[in-house]
């Protein structure tokens, strides 16, 4: 637990849905290292867009037989 208490930290996680509409410089993802940035994605800890438009995920496979998961902003 965080700092001693009792709860876990909130603010660790998915902010945003698939098919969400975004805006430039949206934080998609915080402190949750389990998704990688894809296209119009930028940030190591914390995932944000560099285009508006639709926010989609998909899965890739990864070395030793992993599957790594991405987050992508489709531009309109």
């Amino acid at each position: 637990m965080a700092g001693g208490k009792s709860t876990p930290k909130k603010d660790k996680k998915t902010k945003v849905a698939g098919g969400e509409y975004v805006q430039v410089g949206k934080i998609l993802i915080r402190g949750v290292d389990s998704y990688k940035a894809g296209k119009n994605v930028r940030g190591r800890g914390t995932l944000y867009a560099v285009a508006d438009g639709k926010v989609y995920f998909t899965r890739k496979k990864a070395a030793r037989g992993g599957i790594k998961t991405f987050i992508n902003v489709l531009p309109e």
